[in-house]
């Protein structure tokens, strides 16, 4: 494939830019800006962009000027242009020190097939971009990008429609919302067979997104553009008074960020009825609050093991969600799917009901965790790994499906669980709370200093020991 080429000869450029000390998340930021452009020209969409700070103007220059130039278009674009091309550029600065290294970069994109490329799709390439940020350990983006076939598997079981409000309100680079409208392209020929205002609704309206980090506001933005989608993605935090607009969705799909807020203070949110410091619990209070209460509206969310047996507030959210909605499903997800490899994740499936008051009789679990490989670069997740799942999933009545891996607890057993949820797998485990892992550069640096200390500390021992050893002889 011309994509999978095109892809790997950016990311190669990345090696250019080692010795000016850009990480490869910068590296795909910087790409986003100027692809951007060269995507623009390429798309005859240039009408946004001002004159004078086009592709072509950037092709021209060389060397110092270049990079003068190349700054200056940035401001301009960040300030001066309308719309998606201010949302992009705004607040951007480039990394690139080195004029030459940025020479190569534009000339390199400009000799590229993209003809080819255009045929195959743009935003195909850019998401194989991203997608190879997110599998580089070092660039730390992996906790930004939820694994496509997950994503996939998530957004067929759920099947967005025509005329749905959808929402992630952890957006990251915008693949579930991509998904759940690329779903609807496949089945209304790309949206040519609804009428004019249905077709604008579903391209303007119908996905739309929040994203509380700016470097990965800016490339979910590329992305939806790329992929014609012009829905609002908010640059904010959800947890915060934004989201209490966020609200009357028929589907959320998302996969919020794991861990506790930094210094251990509460979400800022005043409309939760049970605040607390752990993000992946305020954020499935905000799910499946935001949802309609029809009936129909439902949400599929990645979510860490804590959320399923904490106690204290945990408990009462659990006890919450199981009397708002009709939990149907909680899939039990194989090891090493994310960046953090220690991180053992779920997936609940679940359907706001008409009224606050049980809507969950029974809940079923299926155990993808049980009795697999520990899945990585190694042993990737295929959809092949989903198949009995979605089986039993669709299945018309679960009771006759034949499968170890699934399970079935009636509302009654797990309210005298202590509304736990942490059911349901073959191999029972001890449940362990999830500890954030936080920026991984900031990691790697403690662990090194938590080295030294231990080096320090052993060496102090040593020295102890032989003078302990003097004095007795």
């Amino acid at each position: 494939m011309i994509t999978t080429d095109i892809v790997n000869k950016l990311w190669n450029l990345c090696n250019v830019l080692r010795d000016d000390g850009i990480t490869y998340h910068q590296y795909v930021t910087e790409l986003t800006y100027i692809l951007f452009l060269k995507m623009a020209k390429e798309t005859g969409t240039e009408n946004d962009i001002p004159e004078g700070y086009r592709w072509d103007d950037l092709l021209v220059k060389s060397g110092i000027e270049l990079k003068k130039f190349y700054k200056e278009l940035l401001t301009k674009l960040g300030e001066d242009s309308k719309g998606r091309v201010r949302e992009i550029y705004q607040g951007s600065a480039t990394n690139i020190d080195e004029p030459k290294n940025l020479e190569k970069i534009i000339r390199t994109i400009n000799d590229l097939d993209w003809f080819s490329a255009r045929e195959e799709g743009l935003g195909d390439l850019y998401e194989g971009l991203l997608e190879k940020n997110a599998n580089e350990k070092k660039s730390g983006a992996g906790q930004y990008f939820t694994p496509r076939v997950l994503i996939d598997v998530m957004t067929d079981l759920l099947k967005p429609q025509v005329g749905e409000r959808c929402n992630d309100p952890a957006c990251g680079t915008f693949g579930f919302m991509i998904a759940a409208s690329q779903y609807i392209k496949d089945r209304t020929d790309q949206f040519f067979d609804l009428d004019a205002d249905m077709a604008k609704f579903e391209k303007q309206e119908a996905f739309t997104g929040c994203e509380l980090v700016h470097d990965t506001h800016r490339l979910a933005l590329m992305n939806a553009m790329l992929h014609g989608i012009e829905g609002k993605i908010i640059f904010g935090d959800t947890l915060s008074s934004v989201g209490k607009e966020l609200k009357d969705y028929d589907l959320v799909l998302t996969n919020p960020p794991f861990g506790t807020k930094k210094g251990g203070e509460r979400t800022t949110r005043d409309d939760f009825t049970y605040p607390t410091t752990n993000k992946q619990l305020n954020f499935l209070q905000h799910i499946y609050r935001s949802l309609k209460a029809d009936g129909k509206a439902r949400a599929g969310v990645v979510l860490p093991d804590n959320v399923l047996f904490g106690d204290g507030d945990g408990e009462k959210i659990r006890a919450d969600l199981l009397d708002k909605c009709n939990l149907n499903m909680v899939l039990r997800l194989p090891t090493g799917i994310f960046y953090a490899q220690g991180v053992k994740t779920n997936v609940l499936f679940f359907t706001r009901g008409k009224e606050d008051k049980g809507n969950t009789k029974e809940v079923w679990f299926y155990d993808l965790r049980s009795n697999m490989p520990s899945l990585g670069k190694t042993t990737p997740l295929l959809r092949e790994h989903f198949a009995d799942f979605e089986k039993a999933y669709m299945a018309e009545d679960r009771h006759t499906v034949q499968d170890e891996r699934l399970t079935v607890f009636s509302i009654d057993e797990i309210r005298d669980r202590g509304n736990s949820l942490d059911l349901g797998l073959i191999h029972e485990e001890k449940a362990v709370d999830f500890v954030e892992l936080g920026d991984p550069i900031e990691t790697a640096e403690e662990a090194i200093a938590n080295l030294s200390e231990a080096i320090d500390l052993i060496q102090s021992i040593v020295n102890d020991l032989k003078r302990l050893e003097e004095v007795e002889a």
